[in-house]
């Protein structure tokens, strides 16, 4: 038997939705969860893709995540929208608040959703991909269990606390950049302790506060920002934007990813912006620049290699290890 398969995209997405309901989940949040997986599967994002599907599987089957629970939206003002998630996913608030969210940002110019209680979103990118398909610019934050040291610290005080951030633009892919405030995601460290591999020099301290080259010393130590003092301070406004504005749990109270059976009740913030009410050429203008800073001065563009993939995704489908797809096929009633 080939240890891999190859999948369309429809088939991964339908695969995990039966395997999400298997596991206790409605079919809102089965559908939003499938979706958002595949997504970054095809761009190239495997760490969050059908792999991390299976770490859904486990949270729903534990009760981390209530699989049947619809999210809560209110709106305090016309351009906020509150997304209270109940234990739940953190997909299907946001798919619930989408086409709201859209027409507020194109009726006022900039407009926010935030959500509390949720479980952890997985690919941020995937948000503001979403919103710049209609259009917009947005800057997302999320936060998660301690996982990273604070400025001068030794120990977990924030989660890896990524942003994302998306803008259209004319003749090429949206501008997508994606990254964590931590020096290496989560998922790279426990992937290097599967693999037996070590890890570099100033990804990590132990739990003595050591740095450390030992993955499951890592794990149980914690993480360290990029850039020193400066990456912390990064991950200190990313916990405000996403915990600090909505009443989501800070890193230090949410309970970890796979222990228990209680999620981690984090935040997210997605702002967007409607760039052609400011300036008609603003995609344009993007886009012009874009291309100078890649053609005349060797600039990485982020979100073409994703686009790229998921190019190739459409086409050829998604191919994937055989364990991976036996896990999700597993989940099946």
């Amino acid at each position: 038997m080939p240890d891999t398969i190859t999948l369309t995209l429809r088939e991964a997405e339908k695969l995990c939705e039966r395997a999400a309901k298997a596991a206790g989940a409605s079919r809102e949040t089965a559908r939003s969860l499938a979706r958002s997986v595949v997504a970054a599967e095809a761009g190239g994002q495997a760490s969050v893709g059908l792999s991390h599907f299976i770490d859904y599987l486990d949270s729903l089957e534990a009760g981390r995540i209530d699989g049947k629970v619809e999210p809560e939206l209110t709106q305090p003002a016309p351009a906020i929208i509150l997304s209270d998630a109940r234990g739940g996913a953190a997909h299907p608030g946001f798919d619930l608040a989408f086409d709201r969210l859209v027409d507020a940002t194109k009726t006022y110019g900039i407009a926010l959703f935030t959500q509390r209680n949720a479980f952890t979103c997985g690919s941020l990118s995937y948000f503001v991909d979403r919103l710049a398909e209609k259009g917009l610019a947005s800057l997302a934050a999320t936060n998660g269990p301690a996982l990273v040291a604070g400025s001068g610290g030794k120990r977990p005080v924030y989660c890896t606390n990524p942003m994302a951030f998306g803008a259209p633009m004319v003749g090429g892919p949206p501008l997508i950049i994606d990254q964590s405030s931590s020096a290496t995601a989560f998922v790279n460290i426990r992937a290097a302790r599967d693999d037996g591999r070590q890890i570099p020099e100033g990804w990590a301290l132990d739990a003595g506060g050591n740095p450390t080259a030992d993955p499951a010393a890592a794990i149980n130590g914690a993480l360290l920002a990029f850039g020193g003092g400066r990456g912390a301070n990064i991950a200190l406004m990313v916990e405000i934007l996403a915990a600090g504005i909505n009443g989501a749990n800070w890193s230090l109270d949410a309970p970890p990813f796979g222990i228990g059976s209680e999620g981690p009740g984090t935040g997210m913030t997605v702002i967007a912006i409607a760039p052609r009410l400011i300036d008609m050429e603003a995609e344009t203008r993007l886009g012009r620049q874009i291309e100078r800073l890649s053609d005349e001065y060797g600039v990485y563009i982020p979100g073409r290699a994703k686009a790229q993939a998921r190019t190739r995704a459409e086409k050829d489908g998604l191919t994937i290890p055989r364990a991976v797809y036996d896990r999700i096929a597993g989940a099946k009633s």
